[in-house]
């Protein structure tokens, strides 16, 4: 398996790498995989009410392969992924779309360690409203305690009143280099 850690590490030069035959876009490049996994796909019968009954929120790093990590299979869970992994008025959108209309009951949220949102300030939006004259209307949620940030995403879930299933609500640390989840006590 090629992974991003062993292409080169300009960006130039990683476009082209995973490229297209033709020396055409990254998008090309994901087209023409689709055409090729297109060509095999066979419709797999089932719906979109995930198997496990369970809706995953996760950190939208590149790093993070939530389903061979959790042994999940397509069709198991709801993967609700954005930068952090944190709870956010558009993630309990999600989740209450998954549990009301899609019968998940359980929640597992996972953030990881050497998050870049460890590295930001709200003070980014600021450079945004500097750089293109509008303030953006969302909140970066940065954090510094990745514990805490994920003590309180759990807290956000289990007092939403939007969802219904909020009794198995549990949040895990995921090490970047290890592979391992550790789990965060919500107390």
């Amino acid at each position: 398996m090629t992974t991003s850690a062993s292409l080169p590490t300009n960006s130039e030069d990683a476009i082209s790498a995973r490229g297209t035959s033709d020396g055409g876009t990254v998008t090309d490049r994901l087209v023409e995989a689709n055409e090729r996994y297109a060509a095999d796909f066979t419709d797999p019968g089932m719906d979109a009410r995930p198997v496990l009954g369970v809706a995953v929120v996760a950190c939208m790093d590149a790093r993070l392969d939530l389903h061979s990590a959790l042994g999940l299979e397509l069709g198991d869970c709801h993967t609700i992924r954005n930068a952090g992994g944190v709870v956010t008025d558009d993630v309990i959108r999600s989740l209450t779309i998954s549990q009301r209309a899609l019968g998940t009951r359980s929640v597992v949220l996972i953030h990881h360690t050497g998050c870049g949102l460890e590295s930001l300030t709200e003070e980014f939006r600021q450079d945004l409203e500097n750089e293109v004259g509008q303030r953006p209307t969302w909140a970066v949620e940065s954090f510094r305690d990745v514990d805490q940030d994920v003590r309180q995403s759990m807290q956000r879930v289990r007092t939403s009143p939007f969802l219904l299933h909020s009794d198995d609500v549990r949040g895990f640390v995921f090490d970047v280099r290890t592979g391992l989840l550790r789990e965060i006590d919500p107390a």
